[in-house]
């Protein structure tokens, strides 16, 4: 990967996390406010609490781990003398 097309990369990072937290944010919205049956807003929230943990947890993990092996590939080939 190449240092230009890093931003490729962190566009979509932004793009996943704000489509996570938009529907996290729908869901909710739309279990508080409309009137569905006690099963639609079980599964409703059921779907809530699964998403939850992939943008509090893994996106951040996943970031890190990206970010760490570009940091490792340009000090891999400034030490290589790769260009």
């Amino acid at each position: 990967m190449e240092i230009n097309q890093l931003y490729q990369f962190v566009l979509l990072l932004v793009l996943v996390g704000m489509i996570l937290g938009v529907g996290i944010l729908v869901l909710d919205n739309f279990a508080a406010s409309s009137g569905v049956s006690a099963t639609a807003a079980g599964v409703i929230n059921d779907t809530r609490d699964s998403l939850g943990p992939i943008a509090t947890t893994w996106l951040p993990l996943i970031v890190t781990i990206a970010v760490l092996a570009i940091i490792l590939t340009l000090v891999i080939r400034s030490f290589s003398g790769a260009r």
